[in-house]
């Protein structure tokens, strides 16, 4: 986890990542310190910039910000950058493209007052003015991506990607956020979703923004990132429940083959089928094992929590049990093989029917195969569960993580204050 690099000095801070945004930087800034003053919120406007080159930094000094130069590029970098370099107990993130209101910031400090942990906004909500979103993004590109982050991760959350949010400084550190791209605002989402933090949306209106140059996003290579994102870090979707239906329905199909053809209308069913339904059966059970490999990697870097029941049974899952399940599935295969070889030498050797043979031939390979990848598993997660120096708890449940993000809250959170003085 990410510690805190300095102590709450103030309420809130208003970062902005920038690069190259002398269009619009001033206008952002200025909405923003208004916003302060009207409010009476103390807080700083901070810059986070990524090597402008077309005199942002020169602007925001003058009106009042602080610049925080961020060497390492990409959008992540440049927030993960200001926002532990910022000052506040609260931070409320926006673009620096004018896109967004600065100076209508009330509802996300009221949220973040009452309790929330992230208060995202909601452009659907709010109202998208004509031009400020392109129509694939409207209806096609946000609508999906955020649809399939609320099933992937049974957050609420309406609108995924809203560049305008707000949160405690101290939980989003704690989530240990390595994303250094466009996949932040996801990253952002699903960890806090993944942690159970007290998500809320308000309802923000998104305007077009003041730029003459074309917006850094790229429609397609950033939706792929984003939905790879929300695959790789769901790994029950991407290979548990696919392997699990494909491992089902090859072992049905060839176990039901195994015994006898099958004919459904006009169709037969035979050993080409059974061969093909073999394969769907492995290809499934390599999947289910990718998921569990997936997951105990994810927890050992601390990438992704475990659930205190999956890390129960990942414990079940010991190296001892896994090598005697694999074995006794490789013996039976090659049992089954050894039969066949006796029954052949009975024929002296000589020519065999072929369906016949291939129906015996198809559960001794599986049993083989299937076998050998259960030894192999087992002994890969064992290395991949060897506590290492600097190791912090292995397989820890999503319940810690929230009790260390609390515990960091408590220890660093000022109390509330209400003047309306700025630092900065």
């Amino acid at each position: 986890m990410t510690r805190a690099e300095n102590p709450p000095s103030c309420e809130l801070t208003i970062v902005m990542p920038c690069l190259n945004e002398a269009e619009t930087l001033g206008v952002c800034i200025e909405k923003a310190v208004g916003f302060l003053d009207r409010s009476g919120v103390v807080g700083e406007v901070l810059v986070a910039d990524n090597g402008s080159t077309d005199g942002s930094q020169e602007i925001a000094t003058a009106l009042g910000a602080r610049i925080v130069a961020v060497s390492d590029k990409g959008y992540g970098s440049a927030l993960m950058g200001g926002i532990r370099a910022a000052r506040g107990t609260f931070v409320i993130m926006g673009d620096a493209d004018d896109s967004y209101d600065f100076g209508r910031l009330d509802l996300f400090v009221e949220k973040l007052r009452d309790g929330a942990d992230l208060v995202m906004g909601n452009r659907f909500r709010g109202g998208i003015e004509p031009g400020a979103m392109p129509k694939l993004h409207k209806y096609l590109g946000n609508p999906v991506l955020s649809g399939i982050g609320k099933r992937l991760f049974g957050s609420h959350v309406g609108d995924f990607h809203c560049g305008l949010r707000g949160f405690r400084r101290e939980k989003i550190l704690a989530l240990g956020l390595t994303t250094t791209g466009m996949e932040f605002a996801s990253e952002v989402v699903v960890k806090a979703s993944l942690a159970r933090l007290d998500i809320r949306e308000v309802p923000t209106t998104l305007s077009k923004d003041g730029r003459s140059r074309p917006p850094h996003l790229r429609s397609w290579r950033d939706g792929w990132r984003h939905l790879r994102f929300l695959l790789i870090f769901s790994p029950r979707w991407l290979f548990l429940f696919p392997g699990l239906v494909a491992f089902v329905i090859g072992a049905i199909v060839t176990l039901t083959l195994l015994i006898t053809p099958v004919k459904i209308g006009p169709f037969g069913l035979d050993v080409g089928t059974m061969l093909y339904s073999s394969a769907l059966t492995i290809l499934g059970y390599l999947a289910v094992l990718f998921s569990v490999l997936t997951k105990i990697y994810a927890s050992h870097e601390g990438i992704l929590p475990m659930s205190p029941r999956y890390r129960r049974l990942v414990e079940k899952l010991s190296v001892e049990r896994g090598l005697v399940v694999g074995l006794i599935i490789f013996v039976l295969g090659v049992l089954i093989a050894f039969a066949q070889v006796l029954r052949w030498s009975d024929f002296g050797f000589g020519a065999l029917d072929v369906s016949q043979t291939v129906r015996v031939a198809i559960p001794a390979v599986l049993g083989i195969v299937l076998g050998f990848t259960t030894i192999m598993f087992s002994m890969f997660s064992g290395i991949m569960t060897i506590p290492t120096t600097g190791d912090s708890k292995l397989l820890r449940p999503p319940v810690e993580l929230v009790e260390r993000a609390e515990e960091f809250a408590v220890t660093t959170e000022l109390p509330v204050q209400r003047t309306g003085q700025r630092v900065g």
